[in-house]
């Protein structure tokens, strides 16, 4: 069974950088897909990066591409999301979630996605 732990949130400055931890519990962590979503007060939860098991393709929302970036470590069996020239609207509990099986797609449906961390928020301002 995986599980799923989050570490890093934190306040920040518009502009500053932060780097969001997923640590994955589970006999072989580097079979599992890992998809980052985020949730703001009054919205609802969007998928923000996904790094595929299957091939290590990494997937990004297109209001993230190019700022975040989305790398494992399979040594500390963590997957990790950078996060540079945060934005207000970037404020959010960030969640990191698997299937329960290893081998998942990052494009299947949300449901699909059934293993889920505590979250942890991230808080952007002046």
């Amino acid at each position: 069974q995986v599980q799923l732990v989050e570490s890093g949130g934190g306040l920040v400055q518009p502009g500053g950088s932060l780097n969001l931890s997923c640590a994955v519990s589970a006999l072989y962590p580097d079979h599992y897909t890992i998809k980052w979503f985020r949730q703001a007060p009054g919205k609802e939860r969007e998928g923000v990066s996904c790094i595929s098991s299957r091939d290590d393709k990494t997937h990004y929302a297109d209001s993230v591409k190019g700022r975040f970036a989305i790398s494992r470590d399979n040594a500390k069996k963590t997957v990790f999301l950078q996060m540079n020239s945060l934005k207000l609207e970037d404020a959010a509990t960030y969640y990191c979630a698997s299937d329960r099986t290893p081998w998942g797609a990052c494009q299947q449906p949300f449901y699909q996605f059934a293993v889920w961390g505590q979250g942890t928020p991230v808080t952007v301002s002046a």
